[in-house]
């Protein structure tokens, strides 16, 4: 098991490197080049920079997370092949630093949805939150409107830049439905797999975050049988999943000891976290450790331990603890914490 943690870079993250060289056990910066849209290609300079900053620290750059997929990608259209070469390019630039994964998500329109950002807990702290009651009365168009109508109107997890053609996806997603964008997928997978396996780079596919549809748009990556079928879209080692646990625990249904344990060999990199659940749907993300969530961070752990997991784990979103001022669910206290956790348990196990 390798030790990451997520860093949106200099001047765009309130950690810095200098404070997560002293958390023990991390030795992988999980990255990405933030100011770049989706579809582009990535320019080798920028690449080099974020190694020149990790390599004073004594990071490695292993992982990226996240080389964003494009839309019309996902919708499958014409114009996808240009934006499949763009990161065909993107994957080769990556592999001559040292890449090894690349987490990527296959979400139509919206990446995590929450709908409340800063939802306090019993002990003061403030998490994440997701109230299923709010995003199942919203009205997609009529929150395509009020976006129109303000532009100071935001979703949580959506920077206001990427909302501006909402009303044009949704329009192109109506008559797309869960197995055309499985279609759309594997056309993308048998294409950039070749390039995967001669650049010796995993693709990692992020769970839907949640794991069900939103506002009538399809997701796919939602339980165990959906990623056995995304594995069997190209059966090839380079081609695997990012497993999240938060994400898919946010579905009681989901066993996610079980997905370990049996697509471990096809788990590149992974993420744990813990999310409480409750009876009417909502959840909202705790602390990493076992008993204060509805997720079973120590079965998971152990499953991973027993299938000789040498993949790169990085503790997920953590509360915003102690008045840190940091972006929702990237402050340094509370993921530092869950890493410690995650140690004490692995190490418990290998004793």
């Amino acid at each position: 098991m390798q030790i990451g943690f997520r860093w949106y870079g200099e001047g765009n993250d309130s950690v810095s490197l200098k404070q997560i060289k002293q958390i023990p056990g991390v030795k992988t910066i999980v990255w990405a080049l933030h100011d770049m849209q989706a579809g582009e290609e990535w320019p080798m300079e920028k690449i080099l920079e974020v190694k020149r900053q990790a390599d004073l620290y004594g990071f490695n750059i292993d992982v990226v997370e996240s080389v964003n997929v494009h839309e019309d990608i996902k919708l499958g259209l014409p114009s996808r092949d240009v934006y499949i070469e763009n990161y065909k390019k993107t994957i080769k630039k990556l592999a001559k630093v040292g890449v090894k994964v690349i987490c990527y998500n296959f979400m139509p329109v919206f990446d995590w949805i929450r709908t409340d950002l800063f939802k306090e807990h019993e002990d003061g702290s403030t998490a994440l939150f997701y109230e299923a009651s709010k995003v199942n009365d919203i009205d997609p168009m009529e929150l395509v409107n009020k976006i129109g109508n303000n532009p100071d109107y935001t979703i949580p997890g959506w920077e206001p830049e990427r909302l501006e053609n909402l009303m044009k996806l949704f329009e192109e997603y109506k008559d797309v439905n869960e197995e055309d964008l499985f279609n759309h997928l594997q056309y993308f997978l048998e294409a950039i797999i070749p390039v995967c396996e001669e650049n010796d780079i995993k693709m990692a596919i992020h769970p839907d975050d949640p794991p069900w549809p939103i506002f009538g748009l399809p997701r796919i990556i939602t339980n165990q049988e959906n990623i056995r079928r995304v594995l069997k879209l190209v059966d090839n080692p380079y081609n695997g999943v990012t497993l999240c646990s938060g994400s898919l625990g946010s579905n009681p249904s989901n066993d996610i000891v079980s997905m370990v344990r049996e697509f471990a060999d096809r788990i590149p990199f992974a993420h744990v976290r813990n999310v409480k659940v409750y009876e009417n749907g909502d959840f909202i993300e705790t602390s990493h450790r076992g008993q204060d969530g509805t997720v079973d961070i120590v079965g998971i752990m152990k499953a991973y331990h027993e299938s000789g997991f040498n993949g790169y784990i990085r503790p997920d979103h953590g509360r915003h603890i102690w008045d840190e001022k940091c972006r929702p669910g990237y402050g340094l206290y509370d993921r530092a914490l869950g890493i410690m956790y995650l140690l004490g348990i692995w190490d418990s196990l290998e004793s």
